[in-house]
Order: C-alpha cells, then sequence, then structure tokens
C-alpha cells in the first residue's frame, strides 16, 4: 500500500461522471492506496520545517454517485513523508501556481517525490511549449505588439487569436480573410501591450475534432478523444460545448507521440496530454490533464489503470 497526497481543487466541485483525477482516486483505491487530499493553499513552509499540507483530508470513497466520498481523518501531512504527491491542480497557469510549484519543489529538496514534477510544469506552459517543436505546429506567432499580429493575419488570412492563460476555450478568437473585428480582438487580448497573445493559422480540420492525446510513463494511450465542435463554434473543447469522440490514434498521431513521449518523460512529466488537430499539435498539456473517462467509457480501455500503472512503476 501506498500513500498518496493528491493536490487538486475542492473534491465537492468534482463532477465525477467526467473527472479524470477522480478516476484516478478510484483506481488507487480499488488498489488498497491510501488517498490523502489538499487545495494548493493548504501547502506551508516555515523556517526549520518541511512542506506541509495543513488540515489536508484522508478520505474514503463511498461509491455513491452524490456523496462520493468522506473524510476519515483530518492531518497534517508533510510532504516528504507519503510516497507520491500528484498535482492535479487545474489551470490556469497563473502566479499562484507558480508559487505551487516551487512550494512543490521545496518538498522534491526535502525527499518528496512529485508528479508531474514542479520544475517541468514551470517549463512547459501548455500553450507555449509547443515553441521547442516547430516541426509539428502550424504557424504561430507569440507577441504582445499588435502590428505583428496584423501583419500575420495579412500573411495567413484565417487566424486564431487566444491568450496564454486560458483553459478549456475561454478567450478563443477566430478572425477570417475580411480581418473583421481584429482590431476589438487585438484590444481584448492584448491590453495595449499589456498580454502576450497567441495567433496561429486556423486549421479546417478543426471540424473533424480537436484530438486530445494522452501520453502515459511517454508512451501514448492507443485511443484519443477528438472533441467535436457543435453549433457553428469554432472550438471543440468540450467545456466550449464539444462533442466528445474518441478514436484509434492515427499514423501522424503515433508519429509525433512517440516522437514527444520520451522526451517528455525524461523531463519529468509522468502524463501528458497533446492537443492536435489534424496533422499539428496546438497545445502540450501538462497541469491536469483529462478525458480519462470518455476514452474508458467509449471504448473500453482502461486510461486510470494505464496511470497508476506507470505511477507505480516510477515509485518502484
Amino acid at each position: 500500500m501506498k500513500t498518496l497526497l493528491f493536490v487538486a481543487d475542492p473534491l465537492e466541485s468534482f463532477k465525477i461522471y467526467k473527472d479524470s483525477t477522480f478516476t484516478m482516486l478510484r483506481e488507487a483505491a480499488r488498489r488498497g492506496h491510501r488517498l490523502i487530499a489538499c487545495e494548493p493553499w493548504q501547502l506551508v513552509w516555515q523556517r526549520g520545517g518541511r512542506v506541509t499540507a495543513r488540515a489536508a483530508r484522508e478520505i474514503r470513497l463511498t461509491g455513491e454517485a452524490q456523496r462520493w466520498f468522506e473524510a476519515v481523518a483530518t492531518l497534517d501531512v508533510v510532504l516528504a513523508d507519503v510516497d507520491a504527491v500528484l498535482m492535479r491542480k487545474d489551470p490556469p497557469f497563473d502566479p499562484e501556481f507558480i508559487y505551487a510549484t516551487h512550494l512543490l519543489g521545496q518538498a522534491e529538496r526535502e525527499g518528496a517525490r512529485v508528479f508531474n514534477k514542479p520544475s517541468a510544469l514551470r517549463e512547459h506552459p501548455e500553450k507555449l511549449a509547443i515553441m521547442e517543436f516547430p516541426e509539428f505546429i502550424a504557424p504561430t506567432l507569440v507577441t504582445r505588439d499588435p502590428a505583428e499580429i496584423r501583419a500575420f493575419q495579412a500573411e495567413h488570412r484565417d487566424i486564431i487569436l487566444k491568450p496564454l492563460d486560458g483553459m478549456g476555450g475561454m478567450g478563443i478568437f477566430r478572425v477570417k480573410d475580411d480581418g473583421l473585428n481584429l482590431g476589438a480582438i487585438i484590444e481584448t487580448l492584448n491590453k495595449d501591450r499589456a498580454q502576450t497573445v497567441m495567433v496561429q493559422r486556423f486549421i479546417p480540420a478543426i471540424a473533424e475534432g480537436d484530438k486530445r492525446i494522452l501520453i502515459i510513463g511517454g508512451k501514448p494511450v492507443p485511443y484519443s478523444l477528438a472533441r467535436i465542435p457543435q453549433g457553428g463554434e469554432v472550438r471543440g473543447n468540450l467545456a466550449a460545448g464539444g462533442k466528445g469522440v474518441a478514436r484509434e490514434l492515427t499514423a501522424r498521431d503515433r508519429e509525433i507521440a512517440d516522437y514527444l513521449g520520451p522526451i517528455l518523460v525524461a523531463r519529468g512529466l509522468l502524463l501528458v496530454g497533446l492537443d492536435v488537430i489534424g496533422e499539428n499539435v496546438t497545445e502540450i498539456n501538462v497541469t491536469s490533464p483529462t478525458c480519462f473517462r470518455e476514452i474508458s467509457d467509449q471504448t473500453g480501455f482502461d486510461v486510470a489503470a494505464t496511470f497508476i500503472d506507470a505511477l507505480e512503476a516510477a515509485l518502484a
């Protein structure tokens, strides 16, 4: 039996019918592991002591749909004293998230095992991490200069603009050949050069879905979840109303995953979610990758079991 500490959003906020962290908890419980949960704000460090989760909850899963867990104990937990710490806080990738990774990094120096590795979380902001792999991405611009954005639109005509700290499709805009509303969109996202914007050439293959490819322990899950835009939307994100359809990986999907997987796991990223549209990677998600439940429900492939297998192997 291992003791696992999950650093996550409030358990009461979980939608367990689709929550990937819940599937991890359920599989870990099935194997007899001890489960403890806290939120990032509960992490504390003081000189002379070690990073501690104050008033963390040891939990037991009830098997019920509504009251799905119960707290069996409340305790202060030194992170270095548990077998594994799993950082599962949802985006945004904001200053508080960064500060949490620094606390987790200190816990590592004290002997904790943290997944994903805190320094790797900081080094792979989900939208900007693709810059390292230009051979796998569509034409992309990162800038705070409105003139650069306008020049990019003039060259590529049909573009997508997005903030760097968004999640679930929030703040994503499409500007077509006519450039309609480009100025207003730049003002909204750029805030007079105060905020950096990512701009990408529009990929028509979004109509077939924005594919989430999960990489666990450096190896891809054999199915992706294609999140297909609905009702005239340009966004396939499930949070934006996209329809999730599980599909076997294509040859191109495997080429991308087989190349990136070993690189990312060697950096301490046990779990990664690649977003792929057509043949292009659009994001590398490392903070709290999802879609476990949808892939498992539609294909029978047990993603959570694969993840806990990889976690146990990493701890062996």
